[in-house]
């Protein structure tokens, strides 16, 4: 058992301090203001336009429009276009690593997203009811009339526009190949010296951009000649390759409930180790199921239509449904210690980890009872997430919750986190303290079991 905890810890370590996966990992976490500013917007627009319109009271929600249109800015400027701040805090990041000037490597990574982008915007028009005779002047205008759908429609393109779905979630995966590599040449050119060099009288701030012209410019060409090649080769834009050939299929992958099983069992087995689950698995838990919960964020802002969510499981599901009191859902944890436990050492921890349980903060359970390494406890914290994950996973699956679209602070309390997460679905609060009575469950026998443990 020894060897193994130091083989895995080895392994572990390598894996959680790789340097391009901490730059995935801290250019998510950066971005969580704009993401929860976004999220609050949609949420807000929920309870001030959507649930009153569905229950028919429109003069509430036409009187509160002013508020409504804000929020839709908001939402604009954050979610929206969060690929464009992921680019930026990707490249930072990723040349903080590199041991190179961030800002530069944010920019330059910025640029070269952008630069790899449609530069038009394709307009369609439908003409349904328009004669014959206005559809023979547009063509012989030169304009392009089509048949979509059996309505003949009018295309037109308009140069130099960004569209949304490059910039927002659905852009994610191409900022991060894009940044990786605009970042890469920005670096290694940079390391061989392949920069301008001015006089030490120079002020540094003027030294830093100048250094950072020759490696910054060919790295933005590499980017652009990818894209042009990709477009030349193919005839799509290399936003539309990834998301067709990358991103989809790994987003697709990530909906089988073995997946979601089987990540929420290494997030347990990494802290059993000591190790920060979340931290070591981030690069997955967020660039995967992370774009999950922004696409569907985008969809329902666009459609304002449930059904129409793509992804069953999002990045805050597992916050939602198995992660109640923190990991191992701790929080029934202490329920069944409060309850029935007759060791003294245990309910002092459980008194002092209570209040900060409540609001999903774990460590003094993780590693004051301990459950770190501990085989008392081992069986119910490798348990006891994957459970209640199959639960939030098959009743959101079947319909009978909503899909998590909402991103939430993660010290939300259970119940409350799912509740908000949904968009105000009371059955998904009522799932998530359903879980939380099923680890209680759980943990119950073993609490009573470590009652005939001498404390050390």
């Amino acid at each position: 058992m020894s060897n193994f905890s130091d083989k895995f810890m080895e392994i572990s370590g390598k894996i959680g301090s790789q340097r391009h996966l901490v730059a995935i990992r801290d250019s998510f976490i950066a971005m969580m203001p704009i993401t929860m500013a976004g999220s609050v917007a949609v949420l807000l627009n929920v309870f001030l336009r959507d649930i009153p319109t569905s229950l028919g009271w429109t003069g509430f929600a036409a009187a509160m429009q002013p508020i409504i249109d804000i929020n839709g800015y908001v939402y604009f400027g954050t979610i929206g276009i969060m690929a464009l701040f992921f680019a930026f805090a990707f490249g930072y990041n990723l040349s903080l690593m590199y041991k190179v000037n961030p800002l530069a490597g944010g920019l330059i990574s910025f640029a070269s997203f952008i630069s790899t982008m449609p530069q038009s915007l394709n307009i369609m028009t439908p003409l349904e009811g328009a004669d014959s005779s206005l559809i023979d002047g547009l063509t012989k205008l030169g304009l392009n009339v089509m048949s979509v759908d059996g309505v003949s429609t009018l295309e037109t393109s308009e140069w130099g526009a960004i569209a949304l779905k490059y910039a927002g979630a659905t852009g994610l995966f191409t900022a991060l190949i894009i940044g990786f590599l605009a970042t890469w040449v920005y670096a290694t050119l940079t390391h061989k010296n392949f920069t301008i060099k001015l006089p030490d009288t120079v002020p540094p701030a003027v030294n830093k951009a100048f250094a950072a012209i020759i490696p910054g410019t060919a790295a933005i060409y590499a980017s652009a000649i990818v894209a042009f090649l990709a477009f030349a080769l193919t005839g799509q834009a290399i936003n539309d390759l990834v998301s067709t050939y990358i991103q989809m299929p790994l987003m697709g992958l990530s909906q089988g409930l073995g997946s979601v099983i089987l990540l929420t069992f290494l997030v347990q087995l990494f802290w059993f180790f000591g190790l920060h689950g979340h931290n070591v698995l981030a690069p997955v838990m967020d660039g995967i199921y992370g774009v999950a919960l922004n696409e569907n964020t985008a969809i329902y802002e666009a459609t304002k239509d449930i059904a129409q969510l793509p992804w069953t499981w999002t990045r805050g599901s597992f916050d939602a449904y198995a992660q109640m009191g923190g990991s191992g859902v701790t929080l029934g944890l202490l329920i069944a210690i409060f309850l029935l436990s007759k060791r003294e050492d245990h309910k002092t921890i459980a008194k002092l980890a209570a209040p900060m349980g409540v609001f999903n903060i774990n460590e003094p359970v993780i590693f004051g009872m301990p459950i770190v390494l501990n085989p008392q406890f081992v069986i119910p914290w490798l348990i006891v997430p994957p459970i209640c994950a199959t639960i939030g996973y098959l009743a959101t699956a079947a319909g009978l919750i909503l899909p998590v679209f909402l991103a939430v602070p993660w010290i939300t309390p259970p119940g409350l986190f799912a509740y908000l997460a949904t968009g105000g679905s009371f059955m998904a609060g009522l799932v998530s303290l359903f879980n939380l009575l099923v680890s209680f469950l759980i943990w119950l026998p073993f609490v009573i079991s470590a009652n005939k443990v001498k404390a050390d």
